[in-house]
């Protein structure tokens, strides 16, 4: 076990926005979040997986809806607690902590304002490796966990308990009720117990995010390039560089989707990368070629500063770095591939690993 204080919590926000993809809501709103949480409470305990029970009770805690609504929509913190005691109300059993859902801007830093204010701990891991738009795109359903008993809470004091048949039809009723309830609520879900958690979850997601943090804060101290730095420590690779000249953005069915264009500079000039996304960045390829396809990540960043750019963020003139990295070998095998490779968000294409891909353009 250890402390997670200010410096910590500045560092996750970063490695969440980039391990998010462009979503998981805003970076900057969770950081705040949590930021007053801890001045408000004091520290939070992070629990490493093995110091978790088997036996406990785990409750993760997230926001779900269009990162473009929390924009204005910005949550007050009543909605997560509603959510969470209703959950334990329903469960009839003290729960033993909470955990991110997935690595994102605010749903990696919203179960650490939660647990401060209510003196629980924060286990080290999370259900994604990265962010993903829809409910069942998690590990825990990889391996058949339900996603109900789920509460769905919203900032007019709405709590809404759903049981369902399967995980799919959780998203889809789920998804309804969150247009209805103002495009984002706050959701206690897939609760469950520590021996499951130990073995469907992604492990020591925090500390990674912390790292990746730490390392692009470092090396900007250091006049040394924050891109390279983030790529060695998630064994990713620069796929492009260039200046946003285009962005359809558009909020549809409680997501954030559209296409932004990158026109390429440098190495990259006469050339122009198009990056798909439904709240996270799903397919970055150019007239000729796919660079990369979720479920591996695909990231944007500041090409000056390193610093992750959402989708909600991304803007004309923005000049850029996309890259990738390889995700969590749960997410490339069959079923990880049937829940969220590229067929199923409707692009007509195999699912390639990005160092297949890279291999591919370097020979």
């Amino acid at each position: 076990m250890r402390f997670i204080g200010k410096e910590e919590i500045e560092n996750i926000a970063i490695g969440a926005a980039l391990l998010g993809t462009g979503g998981g809501g805003d970076p900057y709103i969770g950081k705040l979040m949590a930021l007053q949480a801890v001045e408000d409470y004091g520290p939070i305990r992070l629990l490493s997986i093995d110091e978790v029970p088997d036996d406990a009770l785990i409750v993760p805690s997230a926001m779900m809806g269009a990162p473009t609504v929390m924009v204005e929509k910005i949550p007050n913190g009543e909605e997560a607690v509603a959510a969470f005691k209703a959950m334990k109300e329903y469960l009839g059993k003290e729960i033993f902590a909470t955990m991110p859902i997935e690595a994102g801007g605010v749903n990696s830093l919203l179960p650490l304002a939660l647990a401060a204010r209510l003196g629980l701990p924060v286990i080290d891991a999370d259900g994604m490796g990265r962010a993903f738009p829809e409910l069942q795109m998690v590990t825990f359903y990889l391996d058949g966990v339900s996603a109900t008993p789920m509460v769905l809470s919203d900032e007019k004091g709405n709590n809404l308990l759903l049981n369902t048949i399967n995980n799919m039809w959780a998203e889809r009723i789920a998804r309804t009720a969150t247009i209805e309830m103002g495009g984002s609520v706050m959701l206690s879900i897939y609760p469950m117990d520590g021996k499951t958690v130990k073995r469907s979850a992604i492990h020591h997601i925090l500390t990674l995010e912390e790292k990746i943090g730490r390392t692009i804060r470092e090396a900007k101290e250091r006049n040394e390039d924050p891109i390279e730095e983030v790529l060695k420590l998630t064994n990713g690779h620069r796929l492009f560089k260039g200046k946003v000249t285009d962005i359809n953005r558009k909020t549809e069915e409680g997501f954030a989707k559209g296409t932004a264009t990158i026109e390429g500079v440098e190495d990259y000039k006469e050339d122009e990368c198009f990056l798909h996304f439904q709240n996270e960045h799903l397919l970055a390829e150019t007239k000729d070629k796919v660079l990369c396809s979720t479920p591996d990540l695909i990231t944007v960043l500041d090409s000056d500063t390193g610093m992750p750019i959402t989708t909600e963020g991304l803007k004309y003139g923005a000049r850029c770095v996309v890259i990738g990295m390889p995700a969590n070998p749960k997410w490339r095998t069959p079923k990880g591939i049937e829940v969220a490779g590229p067929r199923y968000f409707g692009y007509d294409l195999d699912f390639t690993p990005l160092e297949d891909l890279v291999n591919k353009e370097w020979n």
